[in-house]
């Protein structure tokens, strides 16, 4: 019984944080507060009972409109809810209960909030990238900090790493859009990318952000290439590169320590 209803727990306090999620989604590119006012409906602008934001089933209970004007509630509202719970259960499987599951509970969340506000706004708010990377380098230091026999050089190593990775980071994105930018006349990648990369690399260590990078740019051509010949968008409509990188984090995260080592070993198959 408690091997069945464990997860449900997990999945629901996802669910949760994902409304929460939405109001972030919503109202930082606004540059609203995400305290006040509470939760309403946009526009009526009646306050939410908390047996409407109930996670998901809130969204099904009310036939997805709102219960007083009867405005239709947008079915990603549930999605992003149940995207988030799905994710927090996929870090608790694969990290356990450990510290590491926590961290990776906040970087997933940074992560999902960024994505729906580049996809609808074409931004990546400096409010987000900047304490996500502030974040990452605490979370690493703890990290390293709690498995290294609890020394202060193992703290002085995870931030060093969160430190190296987020420089390179920024470096990297901002030499290819320098020479992009050279290439092709116009601005091919937005500021908020690097910063992003950044954010990664403290979070991930220079490894993965290398890693999430390559991912990004390798699922953003053959994505991008598949909507342009399924004549989805034209090569004029800008194409948000924040989602990619999200994304190849996401696999980073999950399996990047499998993919690094199965690219040493096809590459570099004497090292070491």
């Amino acid at each position: 019984m408690i091997g069945v209803l464990f997860p449900l727990i997990v999945f629901a306090f996802g669910a949760s944080i994902g409304s929460f999620l939405n109001v972030v989604i919503y109202r930082v590119p606004a540059a609203l507060s995400l305290l006040h006012p509470p939760s309403r409906c946009p526009t009526c602008h009646h306050p939410l009972r908390p047996y409407d934001n109930v996670p998901v089933l809130g969204w099904l209970w009310l036939q997805g409109r709102c219960r007083y004007c009867k405005t239709p509630i947008a079915a990603r509202y549930p999605l992003v809810e149940a995207l988030t719970g799905g994710l927090f259960l996929a870090a608790f499987s694969h990290f356990g209960l450990t510290w590491a599951t926590v961290g990776a509970w906040l970087l997933l969340s940074w992560l999902i909030c960024l994505t729906f506000i580049d996809l609808d706004t074409l931004t990546l708010p400096n409010a987000l990238t900047q304490s996500g990377l502030v974040l990452g380098c605490i979370a690493q230091t703890l990290l390293f900090f709690s498995t290294d026999s609890i020394t202060l050089a193992g703290a002085a190593q995870g931030l060093m790493s969160a430190i190296l990775g987020a420089v390179l980071g920024i470096w990297i994105f901002e030499i290819i859009g320098f020479v992009g930018s050279l290439v092709t006349g116009k601005t091919v990648m937005g500021g908020g990318d690097g910063k992003l990369a950044a954010m990664l690399g403290a979070w991930l260590g220079w490894q993965g952000m290398l890693l999430s990078s390559f991912l990004a740019c390798a699922l953003g051509a053959f994505i991008g290439g598949c909507a342009i010949a399924l004549r989805l968008t034209t090569r004029q409509n800008p194409i948000p590169f924040g989602p990619f990188l999200a994304l190849g984090a996401l696999i980073a995260l999950f399996w990047g320590d499998l993919l690094i080592t199965w690219y040493l070993q096809l590459f570099f198959p004497l090292a070491g």
